[in-house]
């Protein structure tokens, strides 16, 4: 997909419902454990989170193409549609976080989520520590990841 017009900027209740999909259409598209959430659960999920934590929008030609959600010091969702992966939006995305916490965060992705990992290592994140996934909804295991401005190739 070419971008015709990036735009980051916060989101809006208004955005939910296409937040919810770019989640939906992203994980399903991605190597991940399946999803235990269904997309009526999952736009419940964002809409109360929105009060909670931070939220930016990546949209193209009026079009939610992507998302990061995030607290002071956990990047909570970063999830691109999977006609725009490899565009820059995930980068574009990754860049407001880190603009926005210049002090760092962390993040948790599934081990099998190879695409994932090398994403976030392309751009100076580490990996810190291995779970069995015990913990995580999916059971599944998992790895957090983290950023700061001393990371190897984590200046922004």
């Amino acid at each position: 997909m070419t971008l015709t017009e990036l735009i980051l900027r916060p989101a809006t209740p208004v955005d939910v419902p296409q937040i919810a999909a770019v989640q939906v259409a992203a994980r399903g598209a991605a190597p991940m454990p399946l999803a235990v959430h269904g997309p009526d659960e999952v736009r419940a999920y964002l809409s109360a989170r929105l009060g909670d934590s931070e939220c930016w929008v990546a949209e193209d030609g009026g079009r939610v193409v992507g998302y990061a959600r995030f607290t002071r010091t956990w990047l909570d969702d970063l999830y691109v549609d999977p006609d725009s992966q490899g565009s820059g939006v995930g980068s574009a995305l990754l860049e407001v976080v880190k603009a926005r916490h210049p002090a760092g965060f962390s993040l948790w992705v599934f081990e099998q989520n190879a695409p994932a990992r090398a994403f976030y290592a392309a751009h100076g994140l580490v990996e810190r520590e291995h779970t069995d996934g015990a913990e995580n909804e999916e059971r599944a295991p998992d790895l957090r990841m983290e950023w700061s401005p001393g990371s190897v190739g984590g200046s922004a």
